[in-house]
């Protein structure tokens, strides 16, 4: 069966099978074989084709749909009904494992030094290594920070906990590798990244961040559930601030001795 909607668009559009294939990187036998057989090709192909030609590769091609939604079910790994009910080991495996991407994305991220006292070491030693480490955490003098607080019924533990966090966390600021952010956003959910795996704590109003579900996903190509919170991550990135910015960062370094008041 031939596919119409592709072999319209491409006379519509000017190209031809073999200058579309010559754009994408590829034979003229396999675009050929997309308008004569209705082949679906690999979906960042099709992504790219579509956009060459100015349509939705939805519309070219529906299967997408149904594969990429039936690939994101496969993304799932498992999903614990409590932080507190992950295997301690599972952090430190993923962490000590990853060798590319690192993302820390929380308000405090407090029970990960707490509970694996080498992480922050492991992180230093990944930066040197060559991996991207990417930290945000709550700015502790912020009223989102306060207001998050309250919502937990934590009131003020939200804010000290954030500062205490940030003691261990300290070490980490300014090394090669190491981006380090302060956050003013409202949690949905805390991110952890460790290259194709992600553990996704998914926040409950009133109840606090141990005691709600744990989502473990494994990245596969052609599904979105995992690049979906990586979009989230991203958006909350660029509004972020530089650690060495904030408020909390110069008072610190005056109260340590390293930095200078300022009048």
């Amino acid at each position: 069966m031939a596919n119409d909607r592709l072999r319209t668009t491409l006379a519509a559009s000017g190209y031809t099978e073999g200058a579309l294939a010559s754009e994408l990187g590829l034979d003229s036998k396999s675009v050929q074989r997309w308008v004569t057989r209705d082949i679906t090709p690999r979906r960042s192909t099709a992504y790219a084709a579509a956009k060459l030609l100015g349509v939705a590769a939805s519309w070219l091609w529906p299967k997408l749909n149904e594969d990429a939604r039936n690939a994101s079910k496969s993304e799932i790994v498992t999903l614990y009904p409590r932080r507190a009910d992950t295997p301690n080991h599972l952090w430190r495996d993923l962490l000590a494992n990853a060798q590319d991407e690192i993302w820390l994305f929380a308000n405090a991220s407090l029970f990960l030094p707490e509970e694996n006292p080498e992480s922050i070491d492991i992180l230093a030693r990944k930066a040197e290594q060559g991996a991207t480490v990417r930290i945000m955490m709550g700015d502790p003098d912020s009223s989102e920070m306060a207001l998050r607080g309250v919502e937990e019924r934590l009131y003020d533990a939200i804010p000290a906990r954030i500062r205490m966090a940030l003691t261990y966390y300290a070490p980490l600021v300014g090394i090669d590798g190491v981006a380090f952010r302060l956050h003013r956003a409202s949690l949905y959910n805390s991110i952890f990244r460790y290259d194709d795996h992600m553990l996704v704590n998914q926040h409950i109003y009133g109840t606090y961040g141990y005691l709600a579900p744990i989502l473990h996903l494994r990245r596969l190509e052609g599904a979105d559930f995992f690049d979906t919170y990586v979009r989230s991550f991203e958006r909350v990135w660029e509004s972020s601030c530089p650690i060495e910015d904030s408020d909390f960062w110069q008072q610190r370094q005056v109260s340590t001795g390293t930095g200078r008041s300022v009048s």
